[in-house]
C-alpha cells in the first residue's frame, strides 16, 4: 500500500467523475454533476474538469468498470488532481480499492456535503450534530489509505490510522460519538424547553423551506428587516433562525428560516439535524421558496417535498412561492404562472408579490382561529388582557355581570375560554290574561 499519510501536500485541486445509470432521467446525470461542482467550488476548490460516465450497472470494486476506472485516474494525474470526487455514494470498500489501486484520494458526494456543513455550522447545536454525522461516516472508514479530508484541510482530530491503531482508533470514535449523542440530548431539551415557552405564547410560526440557494434567508430578512448571512451559494447558513414580524393585520409571525434540502442529501445528516428540522414540523404553516430561473426547479420541488414527508410535514399547510422573478423572462414567467395557478411569483431582491405573500401569510394564520362571544367575571381581568393578546377582539362592553367580548380567538387556547362562552339568556315568556274565575 502506498504510503500516502507522509504527503503534506493540501488537496487543492479536483477532478469531478459524474454517473448516468438507466434508472436516472435523462440529463439528471449531467444536472448533478453540475450541481456537485459548485458544491465542491464552495469547499474553496479548484476544479480541474469534470466527465459524465454513462454507466449500465454498478460494479463491486470500484463502483465503475476497472478499465474505465483506471482511466479516470489516469486523467486526473495528468491534470495535476491528486483528489477524485465521485458523485456517487460509495461503500468504504470502494474508496480503499480506489486509494490503493491509483494513489488518489478518492471521496463521494456526501463526504463534501458533510464537509460543507462542518464549514458552515456556526451554533453549538448544529456543530454538534454535524460532527455526530461525521464520525459516524469515518468509524466504518478508519482503514482508508488516506486521511479524511478534513485532516488534510487541517480540521482533523482522529488518531493515526495505521493498522497497529485501527481498534485503538476505532475506539475513540465510538467514545466520540457516545459523548456527541449525550450533548445533542442535552442539546435538545433546551430546545423543547425553548419551544414550550414559544408555544404559550399566542404567536403563529411559519417556517420557510426549500432547495438550497434559492433565496430562504433573502426572504427572511426582506420580511423581517433582519441582517441574516445570504450568499448565493449552496448551504450559505445551516443553523435554524426565527425571527418575528407583523403582518398587515396588525398581528406578529415567527418565521423560521431552515437549512436548505438537496438531492441526495446523506441521509445521515437528514438524522442529525432532527432537531434543527423540527421547526418545519413544529410550525402552523411552510414557506415552501423555489427559484423560477433554475432549470431543474420542478426537481427541486420534488426532493424538498419528499424530505418534508420523510419528515412528516408532508399534509402541512404550505405556501408555494417562485422567487427570483426579476431574473426571467416575461414569456417563461407567463408560462410557469399558468402551470402553477395556486403559487405565488415574487422576487425578494425588488420586493414584487411581496404584498399577496403577506396576504396570504395572514389567512393561514387566522386558520386555527374561531369566532367566539365570552363573558368574563370582573374578577379575570387577567384573561381579558390574554384574550386581547392571544386573539382578535372585535368589541368589547362592561355589563353588571362581567366583560362581554366579541372576536376571534385561538382554538389551541380554547381551554382558556370555553367555560366563559356567553349563553344570552333565553327571552322571559309574556304573560297572557288572566282567567275570569
Amino acid at each position: 500500500m502506498a504510503d500516502f499519510q507522509k504527503s503534506d501536500a493540501p488537496l487543492q485541486r479536483a477532478f469531478l467523475v459524474g454517473v448516468q445509470t438507466p434508472g436516472m432521467k435523462p440529463g439528471e446525470g449531467a444536472e448533478l454533476l453540475l450541481e456537485l461542482k459548485e458544491l465542491v467550488e464552495n469547499l474553496g476548490l479548484t476544479v480541474t474538469s469534470t466527465t459524465l460516465v454513462n454507466l449500465k450497472a454498478t460494479q463491486p470494486k470500484f463502483f465503475i468498470g476497472s478499465g474505465k476506472a483506471a482511466e479516470l485516474a489516469a486523467q486526473a494525474k495528468e491534470e495535476g488532481a491528486p483528489l477524485l470526487v465521485i458523485d456517487e455514494e460509495l461503500s468504504p470498500a470502494q474508496q480503499k480499492n480506489w486509494e490503493e489501486e491509483f494513489g488518489l484520494a478518492v471521496i463521494d458526494r456526501q463526504e463534501v456535503i458533510l464537509e460543507i456543513f462542518a464549514d458552515r455550522a456556526q451554533t453549538r447545536e448544529a456543530v454538534l450534530q454535524v460532527a455526530l454525522a461525521r464520525m459516524e461516516y469515518s468509524l466504518p472508514r478508519l482503514t482508508r489509505a488516506w486521511s479524511h479530508l478534513s485532516r488534510q484541510r487541517g480540521k482533523g482530530s482522529l488518531g493515526g490510522e495505521g493498522e497497529t491503531q485501527l481498534e485503538q482508533d476505532r475506539r475513540i470514535v465510538r467514545d466520540r460519538i457516545a459523548h456527541l449523542k449525550t450533548e445533542i440530548a442535552l442539546v435538545l431539551k433546551q430546545r423543547e424547553v425553548q419551544r414550550r415557552k414559544r408555544a404559550r405564547k399566542p404567536v403563529p410560526g411559519a417556517a420557510i423551506v426549500g432547495y438550497t440557494n434559492a433565496g430562504k434567508s433573502s426572504l427572511l430578512n426582506k420580511l423581517t428587516g433582519a441582517q441574516l448571512y445570504a450568499a448565493d451559494k449552496l448551504f450559505a447558513t445551516l443553523d435554524p433562525t426565527t425571527r418575528q414580524f407583523t403582518l398587515p393585520d396588525d398581528r406578529t409571525l415567527l418565521v423560521t428560516d431552515t437549512v436548505g434540502f438537496i438531492r441526495r442529501l446523506p441521509h445521515r445528516l437528514i438524522e442529525a439535524f432532527k432537531a434543527t428540522l423540527e421547526e418545519v414540523v413544529v410550525s402552523d404553516f411552510l414557506i415552501h421558496v423555489l427559484d423560477v430561473t433554475n432549470p431543474s426547479v420542478d426537481q427541486h420541488q420534488a426532493t424538498t417535498l419528499a424530505v418534508l414527508a420523510e419528515l412528516g410535514a408532508g399534509k402541512k399547510p404550505t405556501i408555494t412561492v417562485y422567487n427570483k422573478i426579476d431574473a426571467i423572462a416575461a414569456n417563461t414567467l407567463a408560462a410557469m404562472r399558468a402551470q402553477h395557478p395556486d403559487a405565488l411569483f415574487i422576487s425578494v431582491h425588488t420586493g414584487a408579490g411581496m404584498d399577496a405573500l403577506l396576504r396570504r401569510c395572514s389567512e393561514l394564520a387566522v386558520d386555527d382561529f374561531e369566532p367566539a362571544e365570552l363573558l368574563i367575571p370582573h374578577s379575570r381581568y387577567d384573561l381579558v388582557s390574554k384574550l386581547h393578546t392571544i386573539g382578535h377582539v372585535r368589541s368589547q362592553a362592561t355589563h353588571d355581570d362581567g366583560v362581554r367580548l366579541t372576536g376571534r380567538f385561538p382554538t389551541k387556547f380554547a381551554t382558556l375560554y370555553t367555560d366563559f362562552l356567553y349563553v344570552p339568556p333565553e327571552p322571559k315568556k309574556k304573560a297572557g290574561p288572566k282567567k275570569k274565575g
